[in-house]
């Protein structure tokens, strides 16, 4: 925290051994009110600066990286335990029966530019659902997003990295109010393993999202995390899907796979090329019914796999550990 402070956005890489935990014993020990929380929870990165894991054990836990109006951001081979909220706040009005809200993600991307976050693991373990209380009929839920990408951020690649055991993963764009997102949130998604991820793998709205040659694993009958869906396709989202491998026990069709989240009158529109859900076509166009007209086209080549080569790729390069440092 000195060196982000000292240096500002100054260009500077930042160097991380072992565990970072900011309620350890040495810094106050666990949290003991949100404003508590607030105020020792976010590691707020500044413009021109790597943070990177020194080993495949470094380990960032009960923390929330913020990346908040910076640009030339980098974060890689960094094992992310997904922060609990303290207080996770009721709300009645949230869905039919209401819902458990909570805040901090594991990183906060918001009205940024040039980010990478590149070979990290993100998890809710070993704070998995099942081991939350239920109050009012529900999970107490005190998990909010792994990594979410906020307040027009452009040019955020999001590569190689793995996602297990949590609910509500990605979220791109925050409401479908905010129509000062729409022409911006441009976001690649490329190479990630997404495991036991119940949904938002990711959600856009707004985004030019481009999405490909990831590897989608999980189960509807999950006992934790059951699948739900992968791809939310919401207001205005701009989704173009290629070569992925979606093995999801018990999905059957794209619309398993590619949904509307959110109001019915509020769609986005999506393409898929070359896709695969256990093992066949994905056919996300017609089999999901939704707009084809994404209006924009990818500004680069990217170096796509066939989607039956994708397994092998992504399980033998995503995650902590699979790149070298010094």
């Amino acid at each position: 925290m000195a060196a982000i402070t000292a240096q500002g956005d100054n260009p500077k890489i930042i160097k991380l051994y072992g565990t970072i935990d900011p309620t350890s014993a040495d810094n106050g020990g666990p949290y003991t009110s949100t404003t508590d929380q607030a105020a020792r929870l976010q590691i707020r990165l500044g413009s021109n600066t790597t943070l990177i894991g020194m080993g495949g054990d470094t380990k960032l836990v009960n923390a929330n990286i913020v990346i908040n109006g910076k640009q030339n951001v980098i974060v890689r081979n960094i094992n992310i335990v997904n922060p609990c909220d303290i207080v996770p706040v009721w709300d009645p009005n949230d869905g039919s029966a209401g819902n458990w809200n909570s805040e901090y993600d594991g990183v906060t991307i918001l009205a940024s530019k040039n980010v990478w976050i590149d070979h990290n693991v993100f998890t809710d373990a070993p704070k998995t659902d099942d081991q939350l209380p239920i109050e009012n009929g529900k999970i107490k839920e005190c998990h909010d997003g792994a990594l979410d990408v906020k307040n027009g951020s452009d040019y955020v690649t999001v590569s190689n990295n793995r996602f297990e055991l949590h609910e509500k993963n990605n979220l791109i764009g925050s409401s479908d109010s905010k129509t000062s997102d729409d022409g911006h949130l441009t976001v690649t998604f490329n190479n990630n393993h997404f495991l036991n991820v119940a949904e938002r793998a990711p959600r856009v709205r707004f985004g030019k999202v481009h999405i490909y040659n990831n590897y989608f694993e999980g189960s509807r009958s999950h006992p934790i995390y059951p699948h739900q869906y992968s791809i939310g396709v919401a207001y205005k989202a701009k989704i173009i899907s290629q070569n992925n491998a979606f093995d999801i026990a018990g999905a059957t069709s794209c619309s398993n796979i590619m949904t509307n989240p959110g109001s019915s009158s509020k769609t986005g529109a999506v393409t898929d090329a070359g896709s695969l859900l256990n093992g066949g076509a994905l056919t996300a166009g017609g089999a999901c019914s939704f707009s084809s007209a994404v209006g924009w086209t990818l500004p680069y080549s990217a170096p796509l796999l066939d989607a039956s080569a994708v397994k092998a790729a992504v399980l033998g390069n995503a995650g902590t550990g699979k790149i070298t440092v010094r």
